[in-house]
């Protein structure tokens, strides 16, 4: 048990028997009133966000949750499977609890896996990957039509913007988070 005051980004809270992640809070003292502390939680497994707002002080349910280091060795016909590096122990992930890090998962890459009472919750994966880039078109000099960005395809299969200057073959850095090319790979 924790209170409010207590609150933090990335914090699992068990409510309604539902399993929610803290995205954001924010404490609110008005002029007028008792205090109050303003949310943003998303719901695990799941991804749907919702506001809520709690009283100052009261007493919230912190869901135990365990954060494992592990790697992702391949991808099987019912789910992906992963490798515990402390004790190589063998997990299969469902897609649905993968979600989006799918996209930017290639074979032997860490990950943090958020385990509850045995059951996978979430991946975690670092802020940005090294990918291949498997195809895209020449860039045209001058053409600056489409803002100095074209398509191109990396070796998982999506497709992200990249500068004009970028060919096929070419390792780039993309962020986990939003997709967005941050630049090319040191060799």
């Amino acid at each position: 048990m924790a209170t409010t005051n207590d609150l933090k980004n990335g914090m699992t809270l068990e409510i309604e028997a539902k399993l929610w992640t803290v995205v954001e809070f924010q404490h609110v003292k008005p002029g007028k009133g008792p205090a109050f502390v303003r949310t943003k939680l998303k719901l695990v497994p799941g991804g749907k966000v919702v506001e809520r707002t709690f009283n100052a002080g009261v007493k919230v349910e912190v869901a135990q949750v365990e954060k494992r280091d592990m790697q992702f060795l391949y991808r099987d016909g019912e789910g992906f499977i992963f490798m515990d590096t402390q004790n190589y122990d063998q997990i299969s992930i469902s897609p649905e609890v993968v979600g989006d890090a799918a996209d930017y998962m290639l074979e032997n890459v860490e990950a943090v896996v958020a385990v509850h009472e045995g059951n996978p919750l979430y991946i975690e994966l670092p802020a940005s990957v090294e990918l291949t880039i498997t195809y895209t078109e020449p860039g045209l000099q001058g053409d600056r039509s489409s803002g100095g960005t074209k398509p191109a395809t990396v070796e998982t299969g999506i497709q992200i913007q990249v500068p004009l200057f970028i060919k096929q073959d070419e390792k780039v850095l993309v962020d986990t988070r939003t997709g967005a090319y941050l630049g090319r790979a040191s060799s």
